[in-house]
């Protein structure tokens, strides 16, 4: 497909959200890599490309859009506020080396209001509505569902926190889970450390940028995590029920009720569930058909606290066409207080791939 054919759908695209009232709004393609850093950790650096600045400091090429967005209305403090933007972001793919390292993304994102299961509703029809008829298949989850049935485990505040850390990362997350239940032992090593009445009797003279201090306090935290019980199986068993939910919304919701009888820790979330999905009928979206997995969005961008949802060419292998889901977090990370916020973002390139324009 050639560059104008991009542009072209692109405009398109912008156009549409405009019509739904959405307000342009530009941000710069080099972001500040603190910001990223902050909120992400040094896992960032292996999916974005980086660079100095004399008077800057370090400096990312754009991977996403939400961050600057988002920075932009905590400072406007309009409520609701809808925005939509048009242009290039860049991701590293070390792993994957036929993935696209650079693609436009136009995106719309909600802001504000006091119905987000309604502003949920509306930007999943809204994006729906722009990608027209396209043969494609809408995915949508929950992460927190999720969330909240790691919050409610009968265990430690640090491990909870750690498991919470770690849902974006599906291998690390189901590996705590394994240790905290008791289902693998102690890496030797940590367990020949933690039986010494003294670990740092014999160490070597202190290297690096930790203090005395901060490695007593972290070996302190793995007393304390030892000698934790471990996580009920029982608890377990419901999480993974959770993780591996494949249904449609409406069975999904049924499902879930079941589990928060024996889960408590889950009614808030599936109530906004049931919400969302009474929202989403309400715009003409069959819940009886939509997909739901349980796990889905557990490999995005490690912003989305809520509902998540994707739409994906029936037929081949590429990547979801358009993606989006609620980041309420977030918004409380880069501003005063939280504030409301969900939002999705189309590939105009792979709108074009289904298409089968040229």
């Amino acid at each position: 497909m050639t560059a104008n054919a991009i542009s072209r759908e692109t405009d398109r695209l912008s156009a549409c959200f405009v019509d739904a009232g959405a307000q342009p709004v530009w941000t710069d393609v080099l972001q500040s890599a603190d910001t990223l850093l902050d909120l992400y950790g040094e896992d960032i650096r292996g999916r974005s490309y980086l660079t100095s600045d004399p008077v800057l400091g370090e400096m990312v090429l754009r991977p996403d859009f939400t961050v600057p967005v988002v920075q932009m209305h905590m400072q406007s403090h309009a409520d609701p506020a809808r925005y939509t933007y048009a242009g290039r972001v860049f991701r590293k793919q070390d792993m994957v080396p036929d993935r696209a390292r650079e693609f436009v993304q136009v995106g719309y994102e909600l802001m504000g209001g006091d119905d987000p299961a309604a502003a949920e509703a509306e930007v999943f029809a809204t994006i729906r509505a722009a990608l027209g008829d396209l043969p494609l298949r809408a995915a949508t989850g929950d992460i927190g569902v999720l969330m909240a049935a790691v919050q409610g485990l009968q265990t430690t505040d640090a491990r909870k926190s750690a498991l919470l850390r770690h849902i974006w990362r599906p291998r690390r997350f189901r590996a705590l889970l394994d240790r905290f239940g008791g289902r693998v032992p102690v890496p030797a090593s940590r367990a020949a450390l933690l039986a010494k009445a003294d670990p740092l009797a014999d160490a070597p003279p202190l290297a690096g940028v930790r203090t005395q201090a901060e490695i007593e306090s972290r070996i302190a935290a793995l007393r304390e995590d030892a000698a934790a019980a471990p996580i009920l199986g029982q608890e377990i068993a419901l999480l993974d029920v959770i993780l591996d939910l494949r249904a449609t919304a409406s069975q999904a919701l049924d499902r879930l009720r079941d589990i928060a009888i024996d889960m408590p820790a889950i009614e808030p979330a599936v109530r906004r569930m049931a919400r969302r999905l009474d929202a989403l009928a309400a715009r003409d979206v069959d819940v009886t058909a939509l997909e739901f997995e349980g796990s889905y969005g557990r490999t995005s961008l490690e912003y989305y606290d809520g509902f998540v949802f994707g739409f994906y060419a029936a037929e081949g292998h590429l990547p979801p066409v358009a993606t989006g889901g609620r980041y309420d977090a977030l918004t409380a990370r880069l501003g005063d207080t939280a504030v409301p916020a969900v939002g999705g973002v189309i590939r105009p390139d792979l709108v074009l791939a289904v298409k089968g324009d040229a």
